[in-house]
């Protein structure tokens, strides 16, 4: 397996969103143009933002392009947090996904969460160069988002051990533009929490099952943890599927060894567990709900602000990734949805 297999979940949802913007100008909802729409409408209702905590959702993955306000709908029914994922030089451009997204989720009491990078964490590759004024651009860009919407949270970098793995010097530099954008965001919204994600798995030193290699704590890489001192909180993606054969093979510490090397908040913005695998890795409906409940059950020591299923719909991206939906677009199977709502 590359190591560039984690990229995918999340390069998907930057993958939807801008095939949505470049392709349907206007909003696929029933509500009309959003796009137009003047910045801060629809902010999610104050009981949302002010009682985050312990909450539930999934990152923005709708059934299609024709029924993405339909997706909005299903997420408020088993959760109450959605995330987007993607180009942090969108933020400075009223009309793109982000800003749209807030608009979306806030109609349906969802609290949006927005995570932005510019780097492709599996390649080490540059959306575009980090020059003076690319630079500037994020910085203001991050500013201006978070004047108009407060969010409660906003990330930026997406698994950054997996893109320190690729570039340390491209890793370097991220560390000094995180440390340069959170006192710019908190001046602008202090009660915005601001974190960056990690990639769990990769933390812990494990990179054998599927990844290839071989499962050795000596290969963790905690001590990233320290490069980010300013951060609210600290993010996880997971995905131990790839890792164990069985839920029932993760140890009862798998989530709460966090907690041996921070004390900061913890959120866990992408987790899944496919239910079609490749030969000895074979999954099912009843084993991904299995795995829906070991989440919460093994989360419940580290005690998330949020947990976010990887996507609500099957997606159409490289395999394993494509059967970790909650629901295929059939919605046939029900085992993992119904494992979901009844946490």
């Amino acid at each position: 397996m590359k190591k560039s297999l984690l990229a995918v979940p999340l390069i998907i949802v930057i993958v939807i969103t801008a095939a949505l913007f470049m392709q349907r100008p206007e909003s696929p909802g029933d509500e009309g143009d959003v796009v137009d729409e003047p910045d801060g409408v629809d902010q999610p209702p104050e009981d949302v933002t002010e009682e985050i905590g312990s909450l539930k959702g999934f990152s923005l993955s709708p059934r299609s392009y024709e029924e993405f306000g339909e997706f909005f709908e299903k997420a408020a029914e088993a959760g109450e947090v959605v995330t987007w994922a993607g180009d942090w030089g969108l933020l400075d451009e009223e009309a793109s996904a982000p800003h749209v997204v807030e608009g979306l989720s806030g109609r349906q009491g969802l609290d949006p969460i927005v995570v932005v990078t510019y780097f492709t964490q599996g390649t080490g590759e540059l959306v575009r160069p980090l020059n003076e004024s690319n630079r500037q651009t994020y910085l203001e860009g991050a500013v201006q988002f978070v004047e108009a919407y407060e969010p409660s949270y906003i990330g930026f970098g997406i698994e950054v051990n997996s893109f320190w793995m690729n570039s340390e010097e491209g890793y370097e530099d991220f560390v000094g533009l995180f440390a340069e954008v959170y006192p710019l965001v908190k001046e602008a919204s202090p009660e915005t929490k601001v974190f960056t994600v990690f990639q769990l798995e990769r933390m812990k030193g494990l990179h054998g099952g599927l990844f290839g290699g071989v499962n050795d704590g000596d290969l963790s890489q905690w001590g990233l943890l320290d490069d980010f001192p300013e951060a609210d909180a600290i993010a996880f993606t997971t995905y131990p599927c790839l890792i164990h054969n069985e839920p029932s093979e993760m140890p009862e510490d798998y989530y709460t060894e966090i907690l041996d090397h921070t004390s900061k908040e913890v959120l866990i913005v992408e987790s899944g567990w496919f239910r079609e695998g490749p030969e000895g890795w074979e999954s099912d409906e009843g084993e991904q709900a299995e795995f829906v409940r070991a989440l919460f059950d093994l989360t419940e020591g580290l005690d998330p602000s949020v947990v976010i299923w990887s996507f609500l719909y099957d997606q159409e991206v490289e395999y394993p990734f494509d059967s970790m939906g909650l629901l295929d677009v059939e919605e046939s199977y029900l085992q993992p949805w119904e494992a979901w709502v009844g946490e």
